[in-house]
């Protein structure tokens, strides 16, 4: 199985039905389903933040994607593995998980796919989700 790399999430995203990679939170890159204003984002790049940084070094991650997550227990099963993926107090209560780009080799092509795929399922209208895992 490969690794995963950051350029996956882009080619992951974009080909799921109805998504356009737009804009969310002021400027950030964000994937969205279904395209237009009722979009909503289910990957975005996030800025870097004094809200989340390395514990090693205190510098402000700089390559974090916020990736939404069906609910607190999706979140918790995938912050409590052995993963990349983490969480910080800003987003507590919030159904998504954050993971630097810069470590998502830490995990398969085939995972990420899943994990964007279900971020993808967790924020698009009903009936698009039905049609998708109907298909």
């Amino acid at each position: 199985m490969p690794a995963a790399r950051p350029e996956d999430v882009d080619a992951i995203a974009a080909a799921l039905p109805h998504t356009e990679k737009g804009i969310s939170w002021g400027d950030r890159p964000t994937w969205k389903v279904p395209e237009g204003d009722k979009g909503k984002g289910f990957v975005l790049e996030r800025h870097p933040h004094k809200t989340a940084v390395d514990p090693e070094t205190g510098e402000m991650y700089d390559d974090l994607l916020v990736i939404r997550v069906p609910d607190a227990g999706a979140k918790q099963a995938l912050v409590e593995d052995d993963g990349p993926f983490f969480t910080i107090p800003h987003f507590n209560g919030y159904n998504a998980v954050l993971v630097q780009q810069s470590r998502l080799g830490e995990i398969s092509r085939d995972e990420l796919e899943e994990i964007i795929t279900d971020a993808w399922i967790t924020v698009a209208p009903k009936k698009l989700a039905r049609e998708m895992l109907s298909s």
